[in-house]
């Protein structure tokens, strides 16, 4: 039987809101590395604010930064620094966008086989009669694939709503709806920026679970609670390694383009501790010291949807003009009109046929059993997983499994 893990959909929606005026070539290899670079960067980032709620995690720091990237196409002044830096943009505008453009581009063309779907969907909803520059819609639709689709926020809410909505399940599979409420918009809208991103693969054949392994196992929650979980079983041979502060293992799907990585904190109460070490370094360095071993590996079914809204972590690492009347993205119409809301939400299930949502550098000091002792890898305790394209090593998704039974 195949074993996979599914897909997630994740959505990530830009609001724009009109206040009174106060005043007034296909990239290269290299810019696609830097730009893999800085929403990698970006990503860990961001889950050093979203980490400090309890209780599970799921993103698409790939959706976010895609989304985002899109308004900045329209940003100008100390808006536009102020975006570049948070978000880690250092390719000049146009290197960038062509960049970006091409990634979502490669992205979407490896989901075309049979081994497995990742879709990555734009559009952006633009108030009708409100005039956005044509240098702007011209090139988030060339870059992006993000059409102009005219709406009426302001005597058509519920109708405006329900297109978004209807556009959003559609990309997702019917993951996600209802991303957004006619409530949330009011007269003062003038654009919604829309990024969808849908994966599902099953588990590589040579790595998948069967069924009638999985057994109720215990799991230890950060408070000491235990719980019986479904708990997956397998004893393969992985991409594992170990150091002083947690065990990594490489879960491949199939045609190995993607993989999921999990990392397990050593003891229950590590996990917080774990977290304030990511880093795009220690990532590098935790799979750089990774090796090819058989591998005891338990591993729990969970289902997680989380929604978010952006706008305060953003502005508090460093967007602040972006959601205020200092704002300046005049590169869109030639106004000031600030963001007024960034909603993400994101779905992952991950169970024994797959799931539905090799790095260089530094080496780190791996220690490892003899042959003849394969290690234990026992996922009954708060853990840490994200999904990686090996290709351009860009992080899709990143999570965090706190109880396995909260969805």
């Amino acid at each position: 039987m195949k074993i996979a893990a599914k897909a997630a959909p994740v959505l990530l929606v830009a609001i724009f809101a009109a206040y009174p005026a106060l005043a007034e070539e296909p990239a290269a290899p290299g810019p696609q590395a830097e730009v893999v670079r800085g929403n990698n960067q970006f990503a860990w980032d961001l889950y050093a604010k979203l980490r400090e709620a309890e209780g599970n995690l799921f993103f698409s720091p790939y959706s976010i930064s895609t989304a985002l990237a899109m308004t900045y196409a329209g940003a100008r002044g100390e808006t536009a620094e102020q975006m570049a830096e948070t978000l880690h943009f250092t390719a000049p505008d146009e290197v960038l966008h062509r960049a970006m453009g091409a990634l979502v581009g490669d992205l979407n063309t490896a989901g075309d086989g049979d081994s497995y779907e990742l879709m990555v969907a734009n559009a952006l909803w633009g108030q009708s009669g409100y005039e956005f520059l044509d240098a702007f819609t011209e090139m988030v639709e060339e870059s992006y694939g993000a059409g102009l689709k005219n709406v009426d926020f302001q005597r058509a809410a519920e109708q405006a709503a329900r297109d978004i909505n209807a556009w959003v399940a559609e990309q997702t599979n019917n993951r996600i709806r209802d991303i957004i409420q006619a409530r949330a918009i009011d007269s003062l809208t003038v654009l919604v920026l829309t990024n969808a991103i849908y994966f599902k693969a099953d588990w590589k054949p040579t790595h998948q679970f069967r069924v009638n392994a999985t057994e109720d196992k215990p799991f230890t929650l950060a408070d000491g609670e235990k719980i019986d979980v479904p708990m997956m079983y397998q004893k393969k041979l992985f991409q594992y390694g170990e150091n002083d502060d947690c065990q990594i293992i490489e879960l491949p799907y199939e045609a190995d383009r993607l993989s999921m990585f999990v990392l397990l904190p050593r003891k229950v109460g590590d996990l917080p501790a774990l977290e304030a070490k990511l880093s795009p370094e220690s990532l590098e360095d935790w799979t750089g010291g990774m090796r090819r071993r058989e591998v005891r590996l338990y591993l729990p079914r969970f289902t997680m949807t989380s929604e978010f809204s952006l706008k305060d972590v953003l502005s508090a690492m460093g967007m602040r003009d972006a959601f205020s009347r200092n704002a300046d993205f005049s590169g869109m119409s030639g106004r000031g009109d600030p963001i007024r809301a960034v909603v993400h939400k994101a779905f992952v299930d991950v169970n024994e046929r797959g799931t539905e949502a090799a790095a260089t550098g530094r080496v780190a000091v791996v220690g490892f059993r003899s042959i003849g002792d394969p290690p234990v890898f026992r996922a009954d305790h708060p853990f840490l997983f994200l999904i990686r394209d090996n290709e351009t090593d860009s992080i899709l998704f990143i999570g965090r499994v706190a109880n396995p039974k909260a969805e």
